[in-house]
């Protein structure tokens, strides 16, 4: 599938692609190898992974809470139903039941996990209150905050799988890539998980500091960047000029200022 938004990447590829040839260049797609991706949405995700790495992949599983996604993932991705499998469940209960996975994929998908609000730095609730204790984890001075409980639980989870991950989210302390210092305007680089409101539901960026101090207690690895700079998206002086002018004459000007002004604070995070 052919994004608009590929306007503004130097290599006109799916998500899933860049995704794929990222963990093939990572050493994490060995021949054969047993993947799980959670969260999946459409299936467009995994679409994209299986056109250009589907011959490093034996067998994938779908997990998701709605049995209307799997549906759709299940349509989008016919061509390789011989090695897919489908699974309906909370991805909390779902992992321990899991075997046989050599890599996780969970992308865009942690802002809907669980997320306290309004908390106050001394009355935490007590899982939450185990997290900071167990992890180290910073807090701010004063609330009221908001706290990740679901994505931190998630990863938790994961690293006590042993085998590699690979996740993407809103973040709520983004980087910025080099270059583009002109999309720090207006953003919070630092700071904890806000709400996003959105038709019928709210998702919270995430903070990710929180997870990366989870999976260094675990004694695991990690690497994590900008999303802009993982999609190689062009540093021009013509992107500069669009996002400070929010020059939107031209359907492609509406097209690369929406992308900046989403894709800024998304963030990847590696866990091997």
């Amino acid at each position: 599938m052919r994004s608009p938004y590929m306007i503004a990447l130097e290599e006109k590829k799916s998500y899933g692609a860049l995704v794929g040839a990222f963990l093939q260049r990572s050493g994490l797609l060995p021949e054969g190898c047993r993947i799980c991706e959670i969260g999946g949405g459409y299936g467009s995700l995994m679409r994209g992974f299986l056109e250009t790495s589907g011959p490093w992949v034996g067998h994938a599983v779908m997990a998701d809470l709605s049995l209307y996604l799997l549906r759709k993932q299940r349509e989008k991705l016919r061509p390789w139903c011989d090695r897919l499998a489908f699974l309906c469940g909370d991805v909390l209960e779902l992992l321990p039941a899991l075997r046989g996975v050599d890599l996780f994929i969970c992308n865009e998908m942690m802002g809907d996990l669980e997320t306290w609000t309004n908390l106050s730095p001394g009355r935490l609730p007590g899982e939450v209150d185990r997290f900071v204790r167990d992890y180290g984890l910073e807090l701010p001075a004063e609330g009221p905050f908001h706290f990740n409980l679901g994505p931190l639980s998630l990863v938790e989870a994961l690293c006590g799988k042993g085998v590699p991950a690979f996740l993407t989210e809103h973040a709520a302390d983004p980087f910025i890539p080099d270059g583009m210092d002109y999309l720090r305007e207006g953003l919070t680089l630092d700071g904890y998980p806000r709400e996003i409101r959105l038709r019928g539901h709210s998702e919270f960026t995430v903070r990710f500091s929180h997870l990366i101090g989870v999976a260094e207690r675990w004694n695991r690895k990690v690497k994590t960047g900008s999303l802009l700079d993982f999609l190689n998206v062009k540093k021009t002086p013509a992107m500069r000029f669009i996002f400070k002018m929010r020059a939107q004459s031209t359907d492609e000007q509406e097209i690369i200022y929406e992308f900046l002004d989403h894709a800024r604070e998304y963030r990847w995070l590696l866990i091997y």
